[in-house]
């Protein structure tokens, strides 16, 4: 099978198409074949850096979001058969070699694909989608009539989170360029903030909640924005200035969350996007040749969604 291969570590041109043996499913796992594979910022920095975060080393094969058809079940599975519509994100953060024709995972990795959506949308939610569903859901708890502010709220996950918050009754503040408003307003934004003329530290009072996928300073300039009892969720790996002391004596929460499978979130996932509260947007699609493309255009950061891989028919 075809499938996307680096051997070195660094820019976009390190990704090639080679041909790899097709994977056998073990017990408890699926073979699917993959019609759309979305791509992620974890993408390109584990292309930069040569490892993935689990430790596994080069060469290997990107990618972690997945949309395709069943090709065959490993012994055990009663989730799935052959020929079922699937998405998912299989084994984050262990490698899932989505860039690929065909991959192999545990059947609970995955969940039956929206109704209504190609493929090419399937494969743009996964990661982005339960990582915004993790944290505001799972994590933060978000209730009706709660604020919460979405940093980069145009972005993969920013969008989707969004949704997800005013799917959940919440009054929702994004932070966003000008031109993205009028989107973010279309998207269920009841107030967004342009954060290259306003400082949002300084404007926004009494949330609830933070998503934030930026990190560094953002994280503790946003403890300034939450009422007593409220909560930062942060997106990237607490460094030097992640401000647990800070939130301590603010009277807040501050934590770190690595998003997991999960087949309950995919199903939550699914169940808005049929009921109209949720939809994707997908920047610009890609073949799978063109993955190399596809990271120089999502490392310039001025994409509106999700950017995809089309893998065969």
């Amino acid at each position: 099978m075809r499938a996307v291969s680096q051997d070195r570590a660094g820019a976009p041109d390190v990704l090639k198409v080679v041909e790899v043996p097709r994977p056998v499913p073990g017990r408890g796992e699926i073979l699917v074949r993959v019609r759309a594979a979305g791509v992620n910022p974890a993408d390109w920095k584990t292309r930069e850096r040569g490892v993935f975060a689990d430790g596994s080393g080069m060469p290997f094969t990107l990618g972690f979001d997945v949309a395709g058809v069943v090709e065959a079940v490993g012994a055990g599975v009663t989730l799935f058969g052959a020929g079922d519509e699937v998405f998912g994100m299989p084994r984050f953060p262990h490698p899932a070699g989505a860039y690929a024709e065909y991959v192999t995972a545990p059947a609970r990795h995955f969940a039956p694909r929206p109704q209504g959506l190609t493929a090419v949308e399937a494969g743009a939610l996964p990661l982005a989608a339960l990582t915004a569903w993790q944290a505001l859901v799972d994590t933060a708890d978000v209730r009706p009539g709660q604020r919460v502010l979405v940093h980069a709220a145009a972005g993969g996950v920013g969008h989707l989170a969004v949704q997800i918050a005013k799917a959940r009754g919440a009054y929702v503040i994004g932070t966003a360029r000008a031109a993205k408003h009028e989107l973010l307003r279309s998207l269920g934004a009841d107030e967004v903030i342009d954060y290259r003329a306003q400082d949002f530290a300084e404007t926004v009072r009494d949330v609830d909640v933070v998503l934030d996928s930026l990190g560094g300073p953002h994280c503790v300039r946003s403890l300034r924005t939450l009422r007593p009892g409220g909560t930062l969720v942060a997106l990237l790996p607490p460094d030097g200035t992640f401000p647990v002391e800070e939130a301590e004596a603010a009277g807040v929460r501050a934590v770190f969350m690595l998003v997991e499978p999960d087949h309950a979130g995919l199903r939550g996932i699914a169940s808005l996007v049929e009921q109209g509260c949720l939809r994707v947007l997908v920047d610009q699609v890609f073949p799978l040749e063109e993955a190399a493309r596809a990271h120089a255009l999502g490392e310039t950061g001025r994409t509106t969604g999700k950017i995809v891989l089309s893998v065969g028919p």
